[in-house]
This record gives C-alpha cells, sequence and structure tokens, in this order.
C-alpha cells in the first residue's frame, strides 16, 4: 500500500494506515495512557516550576513551566498528541526531570480539544503559547532566544505548524523564534484525515486540510530538527515522517521497537536514543 497515492486507496485501508489505537487494542492504549500520566506526575514530583499560568488572554488556555533555576534556561515546549481532541498538559511533562537534570526547562501548553476549538484556532493558540515564552519566558527562568519545539501525533503536527514561515509576525516574533524541533509521529499532510473517522471532530474539508498542512506550506528557515516515528507505527505516520523529513531536507528519525504510543515515552531516559537526539538539538542552539 503506497500512502503517497492516497487518494487512489479506500476509506477503509486509509483508516487502517492513521487509526493507531484501534492498531494497539484497547487494552494496550488504555496501558499507554494511564503510563503517560504516571510517568509526568513521577517526573514532576518536588520538580521546580510554575503550572497553570495563562498564556492566552483570549482563550484562557494555560501552560505549565517545569525544571526552572540557576539562571534561563534553554526550554523545550512540548504539544500534547490526542488527535486534536483528547489528552492534556498533566499527561505530557514525562520528559521533565530527565531535561532539569540536563540544564533544560521544560513547557507544556494545554489547548482547547476540537470539536470546542477549529483546527486553526489551535493552531492558533500554540503559536501563542511560543509567544509566550519568548515575551514573558525570562521572568520564568527560561531563555527566549533558545526555543525548541515538539510534540507526538496531532502534537507533532502541531510543532510543524510552528516550524513552517509566516505566523511569527504577526505575532511580533523574529521569524527564529524557533530555534530547533523535534516532532514525533506527526501528521504533515492532513488531506489523508478528510476522508478518516478523524473528521467526525475536525471536520476540515480539502481546502482547509492543505492550508493548516506544515508539508505543503514553505519551509522557510531550514534550522536544525529531528522528524521521528516508530518501527511500529501506523502507517500513515510513518510515511508522512519521512515525507516531511524530505521536505526538511533530512533524513527521519525510525525508533526501533517502538509504536506510536511509547516512542516519545523515551524521552524520560536521557540514555535513550530520542533523548540523546533532542539534547543534541537542544544544545545546538
Amino acid at each position: 500500500m503506497d500512502l503517497r497515492e492516497w487518494p487512489e486507496l479506500s476509506d477503509e485501508e486509509l483508516d487502517v494506515a492513521y487509526n493507531v489505537r484501534r492498531k494497539a487494542g484497547e487494552e494496550l492504549f488504555a496501558a499507554h495512557m494511564a503510563r503517560y500520566r504516571a510517568a509526568s506526575d513521577a517526573a514532576v514530583d518536588g520538580l521546580p516550576g510554575t503550572p497553570g499560568i495563562v498564556y492566552d488572554a483570549a482563550s484562557g488556555e494555560r501552560l505549565d513551566v517545569w525544571g526552572t533555576g540557576g539562571g534561563p534556561r534553554p526550554v523545550f515546549v512540548f504539544v500534547h498528541g490526542g488527535y486534536w481532541r483528547a489528552l492534556a498538559r498533566e499527561d505530557s511533562r514525562f520528559m521533565a526531570r530527565m531535561l532539569h537534570g540536563q540544564g533544560v526547562a521544560t513547557v507544556v501548553p494545554d489547548y482547547t480539544l476540537a470539536p470546542a476549538a477549529t483546527l486553526e484556532e489551535i493552531v492558533r493558540q500554540v503559536r501563542a503559547a511560543v509567544a509566550w515564552v519568548h515575551r514573558e519566558g525570562r521572568a520564568h527562568g527560561l531563555d527566549p532566544d533558545r526555543i525548541t519545539v515538539g510534540g507526538s501525533s496531532a502534537g507533532g503536527h502541531l510543532a510543524g505548524t510552528l516550524m513552517v514561515e509566516g505566523w511569527q509576525e504577526e505575532l511580533g516574533l523574529p521569524a527564529d523564534a524557533v530555534k530547533a524541533a523535534m516532532p514525533f509521529s506527526g501528521l504533515f499532510d492532513l488531506r489523508p484525515l478528510t476522508r478518516v473517522y478523524v473528521n467526525e471532530w475536525l471536520g476540515l474539508d480539502a481546502a482547509r486540510a492543505a492550508r493548516l498542512s506544515p508539508a505543503l506550506l514553505p519551509a522557510g528557515r531550514r534550522f536544525p530538527a529531528v522528524v521521528a516515528a516508530a518501527e511500529h507505527d501506523g502507517a500513515g505516520f510513518v510515511e508522512q515522517t519521512r515525507a516531511f523529513a524530505a521536505h526538511w531536507g533530512i533524513e527521519p528519525l525510525i525508533v526501533p521497537g517502538r509504536d506510536h504510543f511509547d516512542v516519545v515515552l523515551d524521552l524520560g531516559d536521557p540514555e535513550s536514543t530520542v533523548a540523546r537526539a533532542l539534547l543534541d538539538l537542544i544544545r545546538s542552539t
């Protein structure tokens, strides 16, 4: 099944490629979600930081800052997944202790979930979170000149919308506000999703999907990036990872022995492949 020829595929074939919850099965999926929350709680237990800061007055959405101390630190802004309609910042801070030990702070924003918010509004909010880090971060122990962004699954898509050009000026940011990026298992061309179950809450048509697709937008300044997916990821996510890495002019990182849900949890282990790659990225800033 060549997913690059997605218009020729049946709806069932596309569902197989993009329905990673069905691929995992309900029991394993539930276990992964429990690991997200448990690992996140353990990572911030006793860690210095400031949770629950309102970063966007229009929506009232909040973010957490973790792992500060000892002067302004480079910061990793991690955007959670959940197919834009699930999960929260409380499930998504599992890398904070590892990064704190390496002198890096972590910022995890919430965003209004679909269908209560359109995808355009979700993208706006995530960009507003980066703008908050750039403007207000120094007062919270963050170095606004060393922002690395990342995210998993739907969060990988949202990280991708922070990598393209053309949005920074509207928020009063320099074009190089984001210095590096590491999306995991992202969705960078949303057009296939208009034909699968996800569109029940996204409500996209082909034109809107194209406008919201990082792979179809100018890459602009190609700063350091790692575009990652798991060996046992959904086929659609692997193909999109490979295509977006090519769009960015780099080789993808396909992590052996991992699936769509557990690959990003390796960020909690400083010796893991993905943690080492992230730390190298951050040091490059």
